[in-house]
């Protein structure tokens, strides 16, 4: 009757709900509860990361031609900065992770900041299908412990 049913993922399988018991649903459903906050961190994480890159992509298309030679604030900290000046407004050096810069002309960063938005974006989309489906999963279980639960209370008061 209830069964687990959603499309199965490579090495999941479907599982009778109706056949565990209490405690097996138990440990079932705080296995998923600690899935879905890996989710749950996983976009956060993302979601910053996604709002790094669009904020770069908007940097670069600031800079044009006649932004060469402007002074700006360069950040060394967080919250300290010292004076610099924009020595070459066709190239920038960006961050590709790990310690690791490329330089790129301004249509080759925004064309890179763009695909990593792209990206993130579908990482995000991907884990949120998946918390979805293990939230329709828990959903199922905790009903069954409902009803496992209520059917010990009716058994208990008739006995």
């Amino acid at each position: 009757m209830a069964s687990v049913s959603t499309a199965p993922a490579p090495g999941m399988h479907q599982i009778d709900l109706s056949k565990l018991n209490l405690n097996q649903l138990a440990q079932l459903k705080q296995q998923l509860d600690q899935e879905l906050n890996v989710f749950q961190d996983s976009l956060q994480t993302l979601k910053i990361a996604q709002r790094k890159f669009v904020e770069s992509g908007e940097s670069v298309e600031k800079l044009k031609p006649e932004t060469k030679g402007r002074t700006l604030l360069v950040p060394l900290t967080g919250s300290m900065y010292v004076p610099g000046t924009i020595a070459d407004s066709e190239n920038v050096i960006i961050d590709i992770g790990t310690g690791y810069y490329a330089q790129k002309n301004i249509a080759g960063a925004k064309d890179y900041f763009d695909r990593k938005v792209k990206f993130v974006t579908e990482q995000m989309e991907k884990i949120q299908v998946l918390g979805i489906e293990k939230t329709k999963v828990r959903e199922a279980i905790c009903m069954m412990i409902e009803m496992k639960v209520q059917a010990q209370a009716q058994n208990t008061s008739t006995s």
